[in-house]
């Protein structure tokens, strides 16, 4: 394959996201269902010989040193002694704050694809493992399957969903994902409950309330397309979704959406397309088979 292709950071949804406690760490605990979209970030990443690692592009307020693409590459050398280097730009479709795990995603991607470029050996366990030092996202992403998710979003099962066709919308504001789970306000004792039970539609987003109060655009967002089918807020948002059986049909709804506002439709996918890339780099599964 062309060694310019690039790695895909594919967004995802929670199709629910449940607060079930706290830990005394002030972690929140939690219960969700995470599915990846076929639309993200696209990340070029060439390996160099000096050590260096350099993001090549400028991301308005977020500065290479703590953008998580260059924390990533550097985490991997230093768990794993790497003496290689990396250049790293990322194309940004996916809004900041937007509940899409966009950042986490872009962290998980520069660690499959250095740790194949740079044959640090590293299994999907322990890439997943490195992924939770950066964040409660990062191993979903590593690990590429849709899930059942608990604990701080650590604890996966994979699951298989059906597919449809989402609409998403973000309305034109970025919502700290801090603010959110530090309000008073927010439930944090919904009842536990088991896989096995599993209903989407019984479910709900226990960050839902304090976003559409802290952000009212939110609200509104969440109210129009509720209109027009069921609609949801992704993680603490501040992107909304519905389902449609078509494309077409989810594009004939976001025609119809305010001029303020962001839309695109994206397929929901089990099977992330950073799996299908890593496949395409190899001849072989070796080191970091799924």
């Amino acid at each position: 394959m062309n060694p310019d292709t690039p790695w895909p950071a594919p967004a995802k949804i929670n199709l629910f996201l449940h607060v079930v406690g706290r830990r005394p760490d002030g972690y929140h605990l939690l219960q969700t269902v995470f599915q990846f979209l076929d639309h993200g970030d696209d990340i070029h990443v060439q390996a160099r010989a000096d050590g260096v690692i350099r993001r090549l592009n400028d991301l308005p307020g977020v500065p290479a040193e703590s953008d998580l693409v260059v924390r990533a590459a550097r985490l991997l050398q230093e768990r794993t002694g790497a003496t290689a280097g990396a250049d790293i730009e990322v194309h940004k479709r996916l809004p900041m704050g937007g509940g899409l795990g966009g950042g986490s995603s872009n962290a998980a991607t520069v660690l499959v694809a250095l740790n194949h470029l740079w044959g640090t050996g590293l299994d999907v366990d322990a890439l997943a493992a490195l992924g939770l030092a950066l964040g409660a996202d990062v191993p979903v992403f590593v690990r590429g399957q849709a899930a059942w998710a608990e604990g701080v979003g650590e604890h996966l099962t994979p699951l298989t969903l059906p597919e449809p066709v989402y609409l998403v919308i973000h309305p034109g504001c970025e919502v700290p994902t801090a603010a959110v789970f530090q309000d008073p306000e927010l439930t944090r004792d919904t009842p536990v409950i088991t896989i096995q039970r599993l209903s989407l539609d019984a479910c709900h987003n226990d960050c839902e309330p304090v976003t559409r109060r802290r952000f009212p655009v939110v609200a509104g967002a969440l109210d129009w397309l509720a209109v027009h089918a069921p609609a949801r807020m992704s993680g603490t948002g501040a992107c909304i979704f519905a389902p449609f059986t078509s494309r077409a049909a989810a594009e004939a709804v976001g025609r119809q959406v305010p001029p303020a506002w962001r839309w695109f439709v994206a397929a929901g996918r089990n099977r992330s397309s950073l799996l299908d890339r890593l496949d395409a780099a190899t001849e072989f599964w070796g080191v970091a088979k799924r």
